[in-house]
């Protein structure tokens, strides 16, 4: 059973991630990135809007996907900034897996 951080958004902050709160999941970054992966980024967003920290290590390789065109960021409608959670998102998982 995975367990849910309900304070992981928060705790992501010092990592640069400040926005993914403001996503409603509306799937924009989706549609517009040129990466080909299904959901992607949108269910990262999601994952830390939940506190699915495990999701997050789990499905760390997707984050190096990313080729930050920023196109995702451009077009959200929210200003949730997708392209800098995917950064933050990297900085977080480095510094989990230094600390292991």
């Amino acid at each position: 059973m995975a367990l849910v951080n309900p304070d992981f958004a928060e705790e992501l902050k010092p990592f640069g991630v400040d926005t993914a709160l403001s996503c409603f999941n509306c799937g924009t970054c989706t549609a517009i990135c040129p990466l080909i992966f299904e959901h992607f980024p949108r269910n990262l967003i999601r994952y830390v809007q939940v506190g699915a920290t495990e999701k997050i290590l789990q499905q760390a390789q997707e984050l190096w996907r990313c080729l930050h065109c920023g196109l995702c960021t451009q077009t959200c409608p929210r200003q949730a900034n997708p392209g800098e959670l995917i950064l933050g998102l990297r900085r977080y998982v480095v510094a989990r897996w230094r600390r292991a």
